[in-house]
Formats: structure tokens, C-alpha cells, sequence
């Protein structure tokens, strides 16, 4: 039984729910046992008088990484539910 592109669409969009929400849970979880994720060694931070520049080049590639991951297990799941 073929399922129809809105009811793939929906499933998708739940699973990237809850990834979000995992995500979501994960980062309050560490935000309560004390753990920040800002500034990571790698990050430029440059401080000058009435001046601040933050680029967060470790956190852009961990990001990217993360979401990578994650987007690749989706279609992966997504591919399973298909066969």
C-alpha cells in the first residue's frame, strides 16, 4: 500500500519534531546541570573598547555536523518506511 505524498509529508515532518524536540530537551538539560555550549575553544572572539566581534567557527561546524547527521538518519528513516 502506497502511502500518499501529504501522509509522507507528515511523517517527516513529525520525525523532524521530534528530532527538534530531542535536540530542545538535550540543550535544557545541559543548561540545568551547568554546561554552556558558548564560547568553544575555536570560536574568535575579538574585544576592543565600544567594540565586539564573536564569529562561532566551532559551534557553525558543530552545528553543520549535527545537522548533517541528522537530516542523513531522516532520510534514511524515511527510505525504510518507503520499501
Amino acid at each position: 500500500m502506497q502511502m500518499s505524498e501529504l501522509g509522507q509529508l507528515a511523517k517527516a515532518l513529525m520525525i523532524f519534531g521530534a528530532l527538534m524536540i530531542g535536540i530542545g530537551f538535550g540543550m535544557w538539560l545541559l543548561s540545568k546541570v551547568g554546561i554552556s555550549l558558548r564560547p568553544l575553544p575555536g570560536d574568535i572572539i575579538y574585544r576592543k573598547e565600544g567594540f565586539t566581534f564573536y564569529f562561532p567557527l566551532t559551534t557553525c561546524i558543530l552545528v553543520s555536523i549535527a545537522l548533517s547527521l541528522a537530516l542523513s538518519l531522516l532520510f534514511w528513516l524515511l527510505n525504510l518506511m518507503r520499501r
